[in-house]
């Protein structure tokens, strides 16, 4: 995360490199300025030492023929070897513009050494007249490079003219230019301050804002801070701490709505027990009346009437146990015959029930009250609209580690858009169960029991019937969400 301080750091370097680039322009103008110029004043000061070299030639020789000692004899050897340096100095300004004046310059050089040398011997030579013209010779050439180095000079002046004002000229746009970088700079430090600032004191200015509204009260406004740096940290945590009061604030206000409902519920819960002990049937004092009417029916010879009532008796007491517990497939199966047996006797030969059972599934757990509302609601749709009836079979059956039970009827049929609506939960009914009990309660009970959806799905053919199929793992553990979408 970009810090305050890490912004300070970045308008630092970007300012030295600013100053970096602009130091290294102005050096490296500067530096070829200087190194034209110094260029230029080596040509007049190469000129001026070949005079100099000259002069002094001619001073040393004049000695030496006066005193033709070995000292001034090394003496006039030394000014031979200068000016012969300089003469190769000379050499490197030679041009296109000054080739000729230059190179006749080189040819009096070399004239002016002969004759010193031509001198000298003579005078070794004891030629005194000779020596003597000789020497006069190397004055006249000393004197006439004295003026060709001013002949060349006043050339290079001339010829040079635009050059040295254009260095003039260069000079002085450096100096502009120094003035508008030192402008540029004074702007982009500007903009980068208020860059900088903005950066800092903006976030500032909407967390100062936030504050005011959550001042105000206004808890469900979120606090939002256009920042990277710690101000937006702050920011985060200032807003966590606004969502934490808002949550507060919630909860009380909860609890305070359920301590008033629970007063109203005080008052209406003392107010319906007296209705409720009014109105209730005792269900188990309903049981043994049933027992009793059906020994008594046993005992007067009606056996058929018996049977009944034991199963009507049966089915009382299963559907008083609570529908949350879960119970063995082999008790599912006990009192589904036993609903069978009082639907029989209700329908007579109207009502067919075929059974296909694997009792080796019977030992598996399963939520009470599954298998009989699934069982009723294809009594109700299926044989009572028909007046010859029809036939409901049911089947358990094993594949592997499941279990699947299949309850199917010779009814009308469902339609698949009812179909999905069934299983959605978005159509239902318990209108005529026995236990109160629809479809979709059956579905959520599975799917709550196992812990997953899908383990109900409905096959139909509209005009010939219906088929539900209920698929659970024989242990409760080896179900996923992977393994019933597979199936």
């Amino acid at each position: 995360m970009t810090t305050i301080q890490r912004k300070i750091w970045l308008l630092v370097s970007v300012m030295l490199l600013i100053m970096g680039i602009i130091w290294m322009m102005l050096t490296y103008y500067n530096q070829q300025t200087q190194e034209q110029t110094n260029t230029i004043l080596q040509r007049y000061l190469r000129l001026n030492e070949v005079t100099i070299a000259s002069q002094k030639m001619i001073t040393d020789l004049n000695n030496y023929l006066l005193d033709p000692t070995e000292v001034h004899k090394v003496q006039i050897e030394k000014s031979i070897k200068t000016i012969e340096e300089v003469q190769q100095d000379v050499v490197k300004l030679r041009n296109e513009e000054n080739a000729f004046s230059v190179t006749n310059y080189i040819h009096l050089i070399d004239s002016l050494v002969e004759t010193t040398n031509r001198s000298i011997l003579f005078s070794e030579e004891q030629e005194l007249e000779g020596s003597k013209n000789e020497f006069n010779e190397a004055n006249r050439i000393s004197m006439y490079i004295s003026e060709m180095t001013l002949t060349i000079l006043d050339r290079e002046l001339k010829t040079y003219n635009l050059f040295y004002r254009e260095i003039i000229d260069q000079s002085e746009e450096l100096k502009k230019l120094g003035i508008w970088i030192l402008l540029l700079v004074t702007a982009v430090l500007l903009l980068a301050t208020y860059w900088f600032s903005l950066s800092i004191t903006k976030p500032v200015h909407q967390l100062t804002k936030a504050a005011n509204e959550l001042a105000k009260g206004r808890f469900n406004q979120k606090i939002k801070v256009e920042s990277n740096d710690e101000i937006a940290f702050l920011a985060q945590t200032f807003d966590e701490m606004r969502l934490n009061i808002n949550d507060l604030i919630l909860e009380i206000q909860q609890k305070a709505q359920l301590e008033h409902e629970l007063q109203q519920s005080k008052l209406l819960l003392k107010e319906s027990q007296l209705k409720s002990l009014q109105s209730q049937i005792n269900p188990h004092f309903l049981f043994n009346t049933l027992n009793t009417l059906s020994k008594k029916a046993y005992l007067d010879g009606a056996e058929e009437t018996s049977d009944l009532l034991v199963s009507v008796a049966g089915l009382l007491r299963y559907n008083l146990k609570r529908i949350d517990r879960s119970v063995t497939l082999y008790e599912e199966v006990l009192v589904l015959y036993q609903y069978m047996e009082i639907q029989k006797a209700r329908f007579n030969d109207r009502l067919h029930f075929e059974t296909n059972i694997d009792e080796s599934c019977l030992h598996v757990n399963i939520p009470g009250l599954t298998l009989q509302p699934i069982i009723e609601n294809a009594v109700i749709h299926a044989i009572e609209p028909e007046e010859d009836g029809g036939t409901i079979s049911f089947r358990i059956l094993r594949d592997g580690s499941w279990i699947i039970m299949e309850i199917e009827d010779s009814g009308k049929g469902i339609s698949q858009e009812n179909i999905e609506l069934l299983l959605n939960g978005q159509m239902d009914s318990n209108e005529g169960h026995s236990t109160g009990i629809g479809f979709q309660n059956v579905v959520k009970r599975l799917q709550l029991f196992y812990g997953v959806d899908h383990l109900v799905s409905i096959e139909s053919v509209e005009g010939i019937g219906t088929k539900v199929i209920i698929q659970i793992p024989e242990t409760r553990e080896e179900v996923s969400d992977e393994t019933i979408n597979r199936r």
